[in-house]
């Protein structure tokens, strides 16, 4: 284990920390949970997903998700996915979401009931589920895993993921602005 295990049977001040963690996942999943979807994004492919590409938004399902076949997100790092699925999640063993462009930290998945990554899966963002979240044997996650009642573990990798910021078009604009001025003075200075 590389990193920090939280239990409520640790010593102080351990339980205010989950006290404080367990509020702020409270209102992540309530703020996720009260989106309302993008048109055409209620009930896709009545929740089996495996084998699309979707690009952002936000995604809503009465039932539960499976993913059966690999899952493609794309779109930029700026992007935001949230999804609500009112049943279960599942990951099929072996299967992965695949990022192109997207980033691990703008993908969402609100989920009122339990959550399954099976073995050898890759899933990538947070989950924020209101009962269990299942890692089985040799499933890994780039994000975060954030239950109500209780995250189980088993063989896993868990990788919290970095932020990557994309410069605003203008800074880039700039930036070129000022090397190219910079070239050409550099250029005048030598032929002086």
């Amino acid at each position: 284990m590389t990193g920090k295990v939280y239990a409520a049977d640790y010593t102080p001040p351990t339980q205010a920390y989950l006290g404080t963690a367990i509020g702020n996942m409270e209102t992540a999943y309530t703020d996720a949970a009260g989106r309302a979807p993008d048109l055409g994004h209620v009930n896709l492919n009545s929740g089996l997903i495996g084998g699309l590409t979707l690009g952002p938004g936000v995604y809503q399902w009465g039932s539960s998700v499976t993913i059966s076949d690999d899952l493609t997100l794309t779109g930029t790092a700026n992007d935001i996915w949230i999804f609500q699925i009112a049943g279960t999640l599942d990951l099929d063993p072996g299967k992965k979401i695949i990022l192109n462009g997207a980033q691990a930290n703008n993908i969402f998945w609100q989920v009122a009931d339990t959550t399954t990554l099976y073995g050898t899966s890759e899933f990538k963002g947070t989950i924020l589920d209101k009962t269990l979240i299942a890692m089985q044997n040799g499933a890994t996650l780039e994000g975060r895993m954030l239950a109500q009642t209780a995250v189980t573990l088993i063989g896993n990798t868990v990788i919290i993921p970095t932020i990557q910021t994309v410069p605003e078009p203008c800074t880039v604009l700039l930036l070129g602005s000022g090397l190219a001025g910079l070239f050409a003075w550099r250029k005048r200075s030598r032929s002086a």
